[in-house]
């Protein structure tokens, strides 16, 4: 979407559709059960639990981080990462809200 329609669309829809993209591969799905399951996380030990380089790990964690679904802070030579479970519980509550709408399905 360019950024030039971004204006014509609510708050809401627009920040869904930012987190959702942020989601929106399976490597970035699997680092985020990853930082669940390890409660915070170096990337460091994210890429010895997933088949990709370095370097794309980060170009995925960068996208999350952007998306405010991850947040990072330096720990010495490490970059840890956790669960921003503000944006989180945000999200969810968001799509419960969405989906709760459904009155009939085709």
């Amino acid at each position: 979407m360019g950024k030039t329609k971004t204006e014509l669309f609510s708050n809401f829809q627009n920040r869904m559709a930012i987190m959702a993209k942020a989601l929106g591969h399976p490597a970035r799905i699997a680092i985020l059960e990853h930082l669940i399951s390890k409660n915070s996380c170096a990337c460091g030990d994210i890429v010895e639990e997933l088949p990709l380089a370095q370097s794309t790990i980060s170009q995925h964690l960068k996208a999350m981080k952007d998306a405010g679904i991850i947040k990072g802070e330096i720990n010495g030579s490490n970059k840890c990462y956790c669960i921003n479970m503000e944006a989180c519980n945000e999200l969810r509550t968001q799509l419960v809200g969405l989906f709760s709408k459904i009155k009939n399905c085709c």
